[in-house]
């Protein structure tokens, strides 16, 4: 089983590899689409397999594999698995077009590989050394994709995510060296002090002071990928100007592989600490970014950055979610983890379409959409309303969930709070959206079509046909496997 992780982690290099070789657009595209596939059906085979038996261990933890990481492993995939298709559409046509030459094609699709790759690697590993050092690269990989374009506002963009999350990871670094100090009195060797097995074995054993820090600094940290107020303020600048796939990508995988790290400093100190510490602390966090990314739904035009403070806000609903914590809080936490991927890719992958149409990312400026591209228009509409947290989609269940959750044991009021900023977020998301799909096309807006080849538009609606689909299944029945894997991934947290 180790040859398979290590191979579904690896098989994106691929597309880094054809790209390497020289191949345009249509080739590496293809190349993406099977590896990313390749890298899909394992995960769901291991989704499977690690449900039977438990775990994938070897290495000494460098490879490691439990139910809990093997869920976000498995979102990830989907997310890459769309954002490959929505690639191989984008950057033909940006190359047809000549937005983009040759080699920053090259470039889109050698850095993707490697985007993909390490996401998943991150999640393979039970070191916690190893999951800094993994995360910080796939930090380098990304910001190349979100300075693809080369103009003023991608590269300052692209500069303020370097440092902004690197200095964030580089606080988990310091979290991460607090909770090695913190096992100390431990008769373990100075490896197994950073492997998570062991740290989670002997949570209760940990110096507390140390433990408190190195969680604080942790969630502080790996929350500046996760994009939790008030450490977001790169997120909508590099959502905004990254190419769509990119983006999806960036908010719907990169987002949880940080919500990933969180979780596993989360369960050591929820034993070392109590509940109520990592409570605090979560809700803290998941509150003040649920507002924020509220608040800046009212005021933001920008269609792409409005997609990416729902980001914020989304992430804050999971945090919440796991600072209610019990079945319910955790349950609903990770549903919400797996349906916000797929309904946040859909909407950047349909943004990508809207761009290079309109050529604006300005809501204001794009009318008509059920005119100009009906099939756009249609599946927007969809992940609007489910990302809102509409009936019948999956992200009104978890949502569900996660209020009734928060009605467990505590008084009303966060809960209610909570309910009253989804409101907030509802009509404000919906002001800017809706507008854009109804209504005249604008006369003054040269709209053009945005794949000039049928190749092209089979492959850029493939994931938005799926993934809109995989919403509304996801919101009316969870199968049973499904069911059973989320009810495992939450052991660690219950």
């Amino acid at each position: 089983m180790t040859a398979i992780v290590v191979l579904l982690a690896a098989l994106p290099l691929a597309t880094s590899a054809a790209a390497i070789a020289g191949a345009k657009a249509r080739l590496a595209g293809y190349v993406a689409i099977g590896a990313t596939c390749g890298s899909f059906g394992l995960s769901v085979w291991l989704l499977w397999w690690i449900s039977h038996h438990h775990v994938v261990s070897a290495l000494s933890g460098f490879v490691y594999l439990d139910s809990t990481s093997v869920f976000f492993v498995f979102t990830v995939s989907v997310v890459v698995v769309l954002s490959s298709f929505g690639s191989a559409a984008y950057l033909r046509a940006q190359e047809n077009s000549g937005q983009l030459s040759p080699l920053q094609v090259r470039m889109y699709f050698g850095f993707f590989g490697a985007f993909a790759a390490l996401m998943l690697a991150s999640l393979s590993t039970g070191n916690l050394g190893m999951l800094f050092v993994l995360i910080e690269a796939s930090t380098l990989a990304s910001a190349a994709l979100v300075g693809l374009e080369a103009q003023a506002s991608s590269l300052e963009a692209a500069w303020k995510y370097i440092i902004i999350s690197s200095l964030g990871v580089t606080i988990a670094l310091v979290g991460t060296m607090f909770l090695f100090y913190s096992g100390t009195g431990l008769a373990l060797t100075d490896n197994l002090r950073l492997t998570w097995p062991y740290l989670f074995q002997h949570a209760s054993e940990l110096s507390h002071p140390a433990l408190r820090l190195a969680f604080l600094l942790a969630v502080v940290g790996y929350g500046t990928k996760v994009g939790l107020a008030p450490m977001h303020t790169w997120l909508p600048d590099a959502h905004s100007e990254a190419p769509s796939p990119t983006s999806a990508m960036l908010s719907a995988a990169l987002l949880n592989t940080g919500m990933y790290a969180i979780i596993r400093f989360l369960a050591i100190s929820r034993i070392g600490l109590g509940a109520h510490y990592v409570q605090v602390v979560m809700l803290s966090f998941g509150f003040a970014s649920v507002l924020i990314g509220a608040l800046f739904l009212v005021t933001t035009t920008n269609f792409k950055r409005l997609f990416a403070y729902s980001s914020v806000e989304h992430m804050g609903i999971i945090a919440i979610a796991v600072g209610f914590g019990g079945q319910l809080g955790c349950y609903g936490a990770m549903l919400h983890t797996l349906n916000h991927a797929i309904g946040k890719a859909v909407l950047f992958l349909a943004s990508g379409d809207i761009v290079l149409s309109y050529r604006t990312r300005d809501a204001t400026k794009v009318r008509g959409l059920l005119s100009t591209l009906p099939l756009t228009a249609a599946v927007l509409m969809v992940a609007v309303f489910a990302i809102l947290g509409s009936p019948p989609f999956g992200l009104f269940l978890s949502e569900l969930t996660i209020l009734r959750a928060g009605l467990v044991g505590r008084p009303p009021w966060l809960p209610l709070a909570l309910l009253l900023l989804l409101v907030l977020a509802f009509v404000a998301f919906a002001r800017r959206t809706v507008p854009m799909v109804v209504g005249a096309p604008p006369e003054q807006t040269p709209v053009c079509a945005p794949y000039s080849g049928t190749e092209e538009r089979v492959l850029a609606t493939v994931p938005l046909v799926t993934g809109t689909s995989a919403l509304l299944v996801l919101g009316l029945w969870i199968p049973a496997g499904l069911h059973t894997a989320i009810l495992a991934s939450i052991g660690v947290l219950t």
